[in-house]
């Protein structure tokens, strides 16, 4: 029976994935809220967020369809969202933004599967730029969806019509896809969240391909929170989020967001970003477009209605690069993302301006290719270096920066962006599905030898801190590696560093074969009086080796021995 202080329709929708849910728990009726949706695309004067929707009737025959009983499962139970039209649904018509290349869909693509089976209801597709080819959200035969803050400006690309529609709150999260930035640029534009993991990380299958090596499928919401609900569907494991203080390199332009993690106990670190720049030239000004021509040769050689002229050029330009160039891009990639390892040891996520400055249509027509370039400067390095992001928008109207790291850390990720955005999450210590909460004390830290064997078995960090004041810490004999040994005591300890990982037990058993005597796996409590698996030592293995307990930890141990450390 409903609850008659329940929120109405409206309010639920505007309250995003989690308001939803809540209204669903006090009796509100899907039905209900699929009519609110099609109320606000009715009422809408913006013909180009929507290349399709679904039919009233069908739509609410969905809801009617839900079951109440599984709303306790189904995480997504009754959202409403939207798909971008470069992505396959069953029975509907994919056209990618190219009339010419409109099919109907004889299967619906895993990551949409994923939400419907968690509940969701799909709406419709999205408007894009054509071919998922631009950052601007102006590229469509289908129209330009309208900026929510000024009509003047480009609504971002290529996943303009998904940025829009949850914008406007005509639906509570929609999918988009992330190959230089369209996850990331339309959020910026339009005032939401963007949210996209690593290359790899989320299945493609059902995804016109763009640049089939590093495209990525993203999420678009009105909270951080909901996006990770989202993002853990669609990844079938969860989003983590971490616990700090954390080490946040902050580039030039995103001082204030700076100021604000600083004041909530964050470290900053300046950010120079001339290597990942570099990186980023690779994509769209370099030997990298040559897997988005290879991608869409046949499109293009089929001359199909309705192609846009500067898509049509921008897909074509990479037929002007050798295999030679291709394979020196290929090296020269390899070579920075070295170079940023050992420096990815010692931060923890890198803080960015999502957009250098809001282009305005008049700016682009002038300036397509140029303006589009520009836009994407911070963006497009991010799936060539295979790094998870999430943008935040600006406290009001366009803009916002975008917090970024490797996929081992996207739990710092989650937790700065949500800082940023002014949410207070939970730290995920409660382990999702059956995923191990791993305490790590030295070789196994990030950018120490063995960190590798974690971030092999997909481990994810979830927190820095510290265990309980009842531990000593000794250097063992032996090595290389060189390698701690954390013992409990009775009396007499200390407080010792540790990060935790979370790790499935298929990885754990993997990176469990491969621990040498005197160390294993035991429990070991945390300084919240949590206890979690963790690398603990044999007592007859301490008999000669060093104590370093004063030092707190192992990387402050190093670091004693190396005074440039």
């Amino acid at each position: 029976m409903a609850d008659p202080e329940a929120p109405s329709a409206a309010a639920a929708l505007d309250g995003g994935v989690a308001g939803l849910r809540a209204a669903y728990g006090r009796g509100l009726d899907p039905v209900a809220v699929v009519d609110e949706v099609l109320a606000r695309i009715d009422r809408s004067d913006d013909p180009a967020v929507w290349i399709d929707v679904e039919p009233a009737a069908a739509l609410r025959a969905a809801a009617k369809a839900l079951v109440p009983g599984d709303r306790d499962r189904q995480p997504l139970w009754g959202v409403p969202f939207g798909v971008k039209d470069n992505i396959d649904v069953a029975g509907r018509v994919t056209t990618a933004g190219l009339p010419g290349l409109a099919r109907t869909a004889t299967a619906t693509a895993t990551v949409v599967g994923r939400l419907l089976d968690a509940g969701a209801l799909y709406v419709g597709k999205t408007n894009l730029d054509q071919l998922a080819t631009g950052l601007v959200g102006t590229r469509s035969p289908y129209g330009v969806p309208r900026n929510p803050f000024d009509a003047g400006l480009v609504p971002g690309g290529s996943s303009s019509g998904s940025a829009v529609a949850v914008a406007t709150g005509e639906v509570a999260f929609a999918l988009g896809t992330d190959t230089a930035g369209s996850g990331r640029v339309p959020a910026a534009m339009c005032g939401v969240v963007g949210l996209k993991g690593a290359p790899g990380s989320r299945p493609v299958d059902g995804v016109v391909p763009a640049s089939p090596s590093i495209d990525c499928v993203s999420t678009f919401s009105r909270s951080v929170a909901d996006g990770l609900a989202v993002e853990s569907v669609l990844a079938a494991a969860p989003w983590p989020v971490a616990s700090g203080p954390f080490t946040v390199a902050v580039a030039a332009g995103a001082e204030e967001a700076g100021a604000e993690l600083e004041g909530l106990g964050h470290h900053l670190v300046p950010l120079d970003l001339a290597r990942v720049h570099e990186a980023g030239d690779l994509l769209y000004g370099g030997p990298w477009l040559a897997d988005r021509t290879a991608a869409l040769h046949d499109v293009l050689a089929a001359g199909p209605d309705g192609l846009v002229e500067v898509v049509a050029t921008v897909v074509a330009g990479g037929e002007a690069y050798r295999g030679t160039e291709v394979f020196a891009a290929l090296r020269r990639l390899g070579e920075i993302r070295a170079d940023l390892a050992s420096w990815w040891s010692g931060v923890d996520a890198m803080v960015v301006p999502t957009v250098p400055w809001l282009p305005t249509l008049a700016e682009v027509a002038a300036d397509p290719v140029g303006a589009n370039a520009r836009l994407g400067r911070n963006t497009t390095f991010a799936n060539l270096l295979g790094l998870t992001a999430i943008a935040v928008p600006a406290p009001a109207g366009a803009g916002g920066v975008t917090v970024l790291a490797p996929p081992s850390s996207s739990g710092a990720v989650a937790a700065l962006a949500a800082d940023l955005h002014g949410e207070r999450l939970a730290p995920g210590w409660a382990a999702a599905g059956d995923r191990v909460h791993l305490a790590v004390v030295g070789a196994h830290l990030r950018g120490q030898p063995l960190n590798g064997q974690l971030v092999d078995q997909g481990a994810e960090l979830v927190a820095v801190t510290a265990t309980s004041p009842r531990y000593r810490l000794y250097r063992l004999e032996g090595g290389p590696p060189a390698r701690p040994g954390l013992e409990r005591v009775g009396s007499g300890g200390r407080a010792i560093e540790v990060e935790v990982w979370a790790i499935s037990p298929a990885g754990l058993g993997r990176v469990l074969a491969a621990v040498a005597p005197p160390l294993g796996i035991g429990s070991v409590e945390l300084a919240d009086g949590r206890w979690v698996k963790g690398f603990i030592c044999e007592t007859h293995g301490l008999a000669d080796a060093t104590d370093i307990t004063s030092f707190g930890g192992w990387r402050r141990y190093l670091a004693s021995l190396d005074p440039t450390r």
